[in-house]
């Protein structure tokens, strides 16, 4: 390693002084970051969905991105997991809020169409479309209509009749190495189970049928080994 001399004819090393003035070059390069990173935090452009998100959010519906029209996207982005969290109105935004507002339908009848049988006993309903899941007793709902997290594009969750036929209240996946407490396999590797995520956080799940605790919760209660379960429907953006 080479020799400098500093202003004042001391020897010092080389890679001293370079580390020196990197430590002096160092602040300015944080404010550079932090500026640029406050710069890219909010966008103030128009997304294609803002007339739809501002009246989603209860904004004034004006289809022109405001600074407070941008806090409150990127609040509601932030919420479930939606990125990039910069309040543009795109369609994975709009996509979920329309999600919330089928749901919001669904009110305590969510199967009036008839699409889930009403000719088996307890059965579990998964409705893909709506993203709700619910027991039922023939025709009398037990329990939900509950947000549901299926799986994403290219995992979907499986359509059809089966049945649920193992059950571990505290189970391991040896595939994701996570936990899924009150999980119920009804297709394969395909179960209930609780997350800690947001409902509606996408892309959505490897297959599983992801439930808020109190949720799985209650249906661990409520199903048995033997009892049926009807998936129907398409996810929103598979």
């Amino acid at each position: 390693m080479g020799v400098i001399r500093n202003i004042s004819g001391m020897r010092i090393r080389r890679g001293v002084a370079l580390s020196v003035a990197g430590l002096m070059a160092a602040p300015a390069l944080v404010l550079s970051t932090g500026t640029a990173a406050q710069a890219a935090s909010c966008t103030t452009s128009t997304g294609p969905y803002q007339k739809k998100v501002e009246k989603f959010l209860g904004r004034p519906v004006d289809g022109r991105q405001s600074p407070t029209d941008c806090k409150a996207i990127r609040a509601f982005q932030a919420k479930h997991g939606i990125t990039p969290t910069i309040g543009y109105a795109g369609p994975i935004t709009w996509r979920t809020m329309n999600t919330m507002l089928a749901q919001k339908a669904a009110g305590k009848n969510p199967n009036t169409a008839r699409k889930c049988p009403t000719n088996k006993g307890r059965i579990a309903c998964v409705d893909l479309t709506r993203q709700l899941s619910w027991v039922q007793d023939g025709s009398k709902l037990k329990y939900g209509p509950v947000p549901v997290r299926t799986g994403r594009n290219g995992a979907e969750t499986r359509t059809g009749s089966s049945k649920v036929y193992w059950r571990s209240i505290k189970h391991w996946s040896t595939i994701y190495h996570v936990w899924m407490p009150y999980s119920q396999f009804f297709d394969g590797g395909q179960a209930f189970h609780s997350v800690t995520k947001s409902m509606y956080n996408p892309p959505g799940s490897g297959g599983c049928v992801n439930m808020r605790s109190k949720d799985a919760k209650a249906y661990w209660n409520l199903l048995r080994n033997g009892d049926d379960v009807y998936v129907y429907g398409r996810k929103p953006g598979t």
